[in-house]
């Protein structure tokens, strides 16, 4: 009967709609809108985590077709869907990390720290307190008194304008996974778009954060 029921499920799915799906297309899809992205995207934690039981269990299956003889051909497939999966997921988080040693300091004291897995975090952490404990011993205990702060210019600085912060206002291309239709992009309603499924637009990444968070439009 499961048999069945599996028979029926992709006999009535549309076949893109089915390979939409994959845990392959969704990494290369996280992939693609983390590398396009700014600033750091929430973790794909769960795709991450099948992601390497899938890479383990291929691996498995590599071994074990080249120990048993099989067909050179099946074994090199087997190798090439391995080695996809292996690019996106290293790739993947490589991104993460670059971001997060670049803005470091801004995403410690924003909401984009509760986007860093447990591991980012442990990570980024790490890499502050070198920094901050190299910049005090090389530079910031040398200065004058109001500026010694890894933060702010002087102590009369208002912000923190010593602290990289992610350019939102950078163009990104970026499709629509739907039709959304008439979207305002800025907060006076003079600039609309219409949205159309699988139309590629250029827009500003702060104006379409939402929908990018929300899985409503893709970066490319």
């Amino acid at each position: 009967m499961a048999s069945g029921s599996a028979e029926a499920f992709w006999s009535e799915e549309d076949p893109a709609s089915i390979a939409e799906t994959t845990d392959v297309e969704l990494l290369k899809r996280a992939w693609r809108n983390e590398k396009a992205a700014p600033e750091i995207l929430p973790f794909q934690s769960s795709l991450v985590h099948r992601s390497r039981e899938q890479i383990q269990l291929l691996e498995e299956t590599v071994e074990e077709f080249a120990g048993n003889g099989s067909d050179d051909l099946i074994v090199s497939l087997y190798q090439m869907d391995l080695d996809r999966m292996l690019f996106l997921l290293r790739s993947y988080l490589r991104i993460r990390l670059l971001k997060i040693e670049k803005y470091m300091l801004h995403i410690s004291k924003t909401q984009l720290w509760n986007r860093l897995s447990e591991q980012e975090q442990k990570f980024a952490k790490r890499c502050t307190d070198i920094m901050e404990k190299h910049l005090e011993q090389s530079v910031l205990s040398r200065l004058p008194y109001g500026y010694q702060s890894i933060l702010k210019q002087s102590i009369s600085s208002e912000e923190d304008d010593m602290v990289p912060e992610p350019q939102l206002d950078t163009f990104v291309f970026c499709k629509s996974k739907g039709s959304i239709g008439a979207f305002q992009l800025d907060d006076t309603g003079d600039e609309i778009v219409d949205l159309v499924a699988d139309d590629l637009y250029v827009l500003r990444y702060k104006s379409i954060k939402g929908l990018v968070e929300g899985g409503r439009i893709d970066l490319v």
